[in-house]
């Protein structure tokens, strides 16, 4: 039991600091002309991880953490922070481009184009698998899945009509 309300408290207090990390980061890429796209999935992502992380509480907070499951998922924090640490001020929780800026092709960007997604969709599964829930992991997945798929393609979107034509 403690593991597990010590597991999602530490997770709930990452999520709120990047969300402060978020809102500078935006304010900061308005500031230099950044424009936002996709407003209209932002919400129902955020209710969806509000949701996720309620619902881990309410079901998690006493059972017991599985080993191998948690250190996958402490693995996937190492990407996480080398995914944000490439995008440094340019990353947020919305999608804000700035017109004329080169895509970012260092870090885990030169293989993956959205290796963000990939991680965050990676942790809504593994998470409740810590736990041993199973059928939330898989609810909330597709759920997520879903939603980033309007997010992805709305970012894919913004991002060709933003950047400078890069020749290829």
């Amino acid at each position: 039991m403690a593991g597990s309300l010590v597991l999602l408290g530490l997770v709930t207090l990452q999520r709120l600091a990047e969300l402060a990390l978020s809102r500078r980061n935006a304010a900061a890429l308005r500031a230099a002309g950044g424009i936002e796209v996709g407003q209209g999935h932002y919400r129902p992502l955020i209710g969806l991880h509000v949701a996720w992380i309620a619902g881990l509480w309410l079901l998690a907070w006493d059972r017991p953490v599985a080993p191998g499951w948690l250190g996958a998922y402490l693995l996937l924090q190492v990407a996480r922070y080398w995914v944000i640490a490439t995008l440094g001020r340019r990353w947020t929780t919305r999608v804000i481009v700035l017109p004329g800026a080169p895509l970012v092709r260092q870090g885990p960007y030169r293989w993956v184009r959205h290796p963000n997604y990939l991680v965050l969709a990676a942790e809504v599964a593994l998470l409740p698998l810590v736990f041993g829930l199973w059928a939330y992991a898989l609810v909330f997945s597709a759920l997520n899945a879903a939603i980033l798929a309007v997010r992805i393609h709305a970012e894919n979107r913004a991002l060709a009509d933003a950047a400078p034509d890069e020749g290829g």
